[in-house]
């Protein structure tokens, strides 16, 4: 499945997360069944968008708890439009 993570950066403020992320990595736990696929910042560095795929939302938690001291999270499952207008029958 895929997962639009909204990441929201605590005070509006990327920097501490660029500093983790430069000193230690994506911080994904060795073996865990989910992978990062792109993401995108908002002009102004408050937020990110990251797609990652897993079997489940559950799957994300491991990775996310690496960074709630400095993020807030919101999880979205998405399809691809393919995916999407594949399954629709209307």
């Amino acid at each position: 499945m895929l997962f639009m993570v909204i990441e929201r950066f605590r005070a509006g403020n990327p920097d501490a997360v660029g500093q983790r992320f430069r000193a230690r990595g994506r911080l994904m736990p060795d073996g865990a069944p989910i992978a990062y696929v792109a993401s995108w910042m908002t002009s102004d560095g408050a937020a990110c968008y990251q797609l990652m795929e897993a079997p489940n939302a559950a799957a994300l938690e491991p990775w996310m708890n690496a960074w709630r001291d400095l993020v807030d999270f919101e999880v979205v499952p998405v399809l691809t439009s393919a995916d999407f207008w594949a399954g629709r029958t209307g």
